[in-house]
């Protein structure tokens, strides 16, 4: 993955943080560490963010040739994964995603983290596929699928990785519109009209009440990983 996988651009007062590695934008470490440097800087300089992906694909997960080494460097890249989430969901900025394309397991998370999500039109595969690869759900991402989805398709979503098209994923509550000829172009204009309209402080402060829930999942998840790390013979 070069450096520039993901680069983040100011438009007024939104700020655009696209992902591109070139390939599929699977969630690497560095990968991960990019976009908490791009939170980083939308969250100093920005009143509402939007999040995009490359032509044709939003994001396919978590790095699978990682996830499928077991042991401490899959645990790791869920770890950092899961923080990501947990800080989108709970920014203190209006987050909007430009769904460009198929957006598959950790990246139809992506999707439910945000507050508005707009995708091109097209051919794309949206879904939690990870019952499907042999990756259990994490607590969180259960969580923000019941809080996100429709009811009619949360068990269909979660225990059956239901692939949905991106008029499907509007149906099930993955999408908002899917109607797009330039989803980012969209996502900014939805933005910065988030931005100029919302009371900054009144957001940051509802916001923190709406995502509680999900700041005390990740608190009892780390304990019990803790927990466990100290059950087992020979931990340090």
């Amino acid at each position: 993955m070069s450096e520039s996988a993901v680069t983040t651009s100011l438009a007024g007062n939104v700020a655009l943080i696209r992902i591109d590695d070139g390939k599929v934008n699977a969630l690497t470490p560095a990968l991960l560490d990019g976009l908490w440097g791009a939170l980083d800087t939308a969250e100093a300089h920005a009143r509402a963010v939007v999040l995009a992906g490359r032509p044709g694909v939003f994001c396919a997960g978590l790095d699978l040739d990682v996830m499928r080494t077991g042991g401490r460097p899959a645990m790791e890249l869920l770890r950092r994964g899961t923080e990501i989430f947990l800080r989108l969901a709970g920014f203190p900025r209006p987050v909007v995603t430009a769904c460009t394309g198929h957006s598959l397991a950790a990246g139809a998370v992506l999707l439910l983290c945000a507050d508005v999500r707009i995708c091109s039109e097209g051919d794309y595969k949206i879904g939690l596929n990870e019952v499907a690869i042999g990756i259990p759900l994490p607590e969180l991402v259960i969580d923000l699928a019941r809080a996100r989805l429709s009811p009619r398709h949360f068990t269909l979503a979660c225990n059956t990785g239901r692939i949905y098209s991106p008029t499907g994923a509007i149906d099930a509550g993955f999408l908002d519109r899917a109607d797009s000829s330039d989803a980012a172009g969209d996502a900014l204009g939805v933005a910065a009209e988030l931005a100029e309209r919302l009371d900054a402080a009144a957001f940051a402060a509802t916001r923190r009440v709406t995502c509680r829930g999900l700041a005390e999942v990740i608190a009892r998840n780390a304990a019990d990983l803790t927990e466990a790390k100290r059950a087992r013979p020979g931990a340090a």
